[in-house]
């Protein structure tokens, strides 16, 4: 089973819009080592980080960080450890003022 470490995704979205930054290929198991959120703006800001198991719609039960507020400037870094399967989906949305100047980043291993 060979690993490869990588960026599994990048996003910049809109504010308040919902955004699939990365979904587990077939026969592909992740662990998602990191996960940053760089507040570009000077404006504060809030985000969202959650998994979908087999891509279905969004549920209270998928978040692993909700609203959590970031300053303008400033960059958020979590080492996490997550790991998913195949059709998982990562999603992303920021809020606020200045939710359309955030950057999410991914980055892990796929074992196939």
């Amino acid at each position: 089973m060979p690993t490869v470490y990588k960026v599994l995704g990048q996003a910049a979205p809109v504010s308040l819009l919902d955004t699939n930054i990365y979904t587990v290929p077939a026969a592909t198991q992740v662990i998602i080592s990191s996960i940053t959120v760089c507040n570009r703006g000077t404006d504060d800001a809030t985000f969202r980080v959650w998994v979908a198991v087999n891509s279905v719609v969004t549920a209270n039960n998928q978040y692993i960080y909700y609203d959590v507020p970031i300053a303008g400037n400033d960059t958020f870094i979590a080492t996490v450890g997550i790991t998913i399967d195949a059709a998982d989906q990562v999603r992303v949305r920021g809020g606020g003022t200045g939710g359309s100047n955030l950057t999410f980043q991914l980055f892990g291993s796929e074992i196939t």
